[in-house]
């Protein structure tokens, strides 16, 4: 018997997770004992629920399952049940039931066996899960630390939201985690990471969050929301939701710190954006200003360059603009521009470039676009315009006419191996010299 109890002490000194511990039972029990399976539940107080080792640590949800009979028994009892092949014997901390072991096929000699060693294995459950905890508050003051770092480096949302995410995931892991963030109209939130929700309780839980809104969790507490405030604005929420478990506390206090953590990194992120959009976009049309379009078209001719594809860029400017400025006066004239630039930006895809080049002049960049399908986006340009009507009466009240059109001129080039970020403006600036040469209201291809 000692050199058995000897072994077992060796086995168990080898297990520092809760996943081999299982597997050191199961191999010592097999071999000696000759039991076909193993299984190791253990009772978890802060949830009320039995967590099966065999499955990583996960509860056994259905609580009308036969393992809650069997371990209201031995609770209550204190001593083993033997179910035919089957046995169940309980683990003891202070000869108060934590939860119990199942074997099946065993030898009968393994009751004395337990008798005597029940502790010992019961101890060295004890210090795993208890590491295991010691481990994820390590983690999550790792986490909160990342955070803070993401804080003081990183302001591009597109970069920080995944990250965000994953380390909450690490902390709820039988949830899945989404994040929605503001979108700036009223309190409407807008799903960011990951890219689809399907469940439409969610959908509806988000649309009560506010900026006062607190924690809540549906009532068998497996779905939770987690509102993100900043300076009294309701910058997003997070969301977990289970098939399976339920929210415990201990989960709850790791989000909503995290949650907290989050909304600071956001919030920064959203402000450097503010600032760095001010920094890089024209003021008056929303396009990038000259300088950042100039180091645009440098990136995407470079990158064009570098993988063999297509770019074509298209210069423009406004018929006839100085006469309509001089007839009008400017404040008509910002307005024209504000509304041709919106024109023009609602027949563009999401990854074409506008920038403001000077005065009534812009430029639009178009990747992995041939000339072809460039002058069919040209064309679709000067129609969009041509097609706006304005009311500029709104604008001067000496001026009565609420129907006034515009038009624009167009030239398109198509990148070349040989061709530089300016040349390949250029030789769209001379096709549109052509095209006001011609006539206006038209789209010229350069060569």
């Amino acid at each position: 018997m000692l050199e058995l109890i000897k072994s077992l002490s060796e086995a168990l000194n080898e297990a520092y997770t809760t996943g081999n511990i299982l597997s050191c039972l199961k191999s010592f029990f097999n071999d000696i004992f000759k039991a076909s399976s193993v299984s190791l539940f253990i009772f978890d107080e802060s949830t009320k629920t039995l967590r099966d080792f065999a499955k990583n640590w996960l509860v056994v949800e259905n609580k009308k399952d036969n393992i809650y009979d069997i371990w209201e028994k031995l609770y209550s009892s204190k001593s083993y049940i033997a179910d035919g092949d089957v046995l169940y014997y309980p683990l003891k901390e202070y000869n108060h039931v934590i939860g119990f072991l199942k074997f099946d096929n065993v030898d009968n000699s393994i009751i004395e066996f337990l008798s005597v060693t029940d502790n010992l294995i019961s101890l060295k459950i004890q210090n795993v899960i208890l590491s295991d905890k010691m481990r994820k508050n390590i983690e999550f003051h790792s986490s909160m630390k990342n955070i803070a770092k993401i804080i003081e480096t990183q302001y591009e949302m597109n970069y920080i939201i995944p990250i965000i995410g994953e380390m909450i995931d690490k902390f709820v892991s039988e949830h899945l985690v989404y994040i929605f963030l503001s979108t700036g109209e009223g309190n409407a939130l807008e799903l960011i990471w990951p890219s689809s929700c399907n469940d439409e309780k969610i959908t509806e839980l988000i649309k009560v969050v506010n900026s006062e809104s607190e924690f809540f969790t549906t009532e068998d507490k497996k779905i939770g929301v987690f509102p993100m405030t900043a300076e009294n604005k309701l910058i997003g929420a997070i969301v977990t939701k289970s098939m399976d478990t339920s929210l415990h506390k201990k989960e709850i206090e790791y989000i909503e710190q995290l949650s907290n953590q989050a909304a600071t990194t956001i919030n920064r992120a959203n402000v450097y954006a503010e600032i760095l959009q001010h920094a890089t976009l024209d003021a008056l049309t929303g396009f990038y200003n000259r300088r950042q379009l100039e180091e645009r078209t440098k990136q995407e001719v470079s990158s064009a360059s570098r993988n063999n594809r297509a770019l074509c860029a298209i210069m423009t400017d406004i018929d006839f603009f100085k006469t309509f400025n001089d007839k009008y006066g400017h404040s008509v004239g910002d307005y024209v521009l504000k509304m041709v630039s919106l024109s023009i930006k609602n027949q563009l895809r999401d990854y074409d470039i506008a920038g403001r080049y000077g005065g009534e002049e812009f430029v639009i960049l178009l990747p992995f676009t041939g000339l072809k399908e460039a002058e069919q986006v040209a064309q679709r340009l000067r129609l969009s315009v041509e097609h706006t009507k304005l009311d500029i009466s709104k604008i001067n009240p000496d001026v009565h006419d609420d129907n006034i059109g515009v038009t624009i001129s167009l030239g398109v080039s198509e990148f070349t191996p040989s061709n530089s970020a300016d040349e390949l403006i250029n030789n769209a600036d001379k096709a549109l010299y052509q095209a006001k040469n011609s006539g206006r209201n038209r789209v010229v291809l350069y060569g």
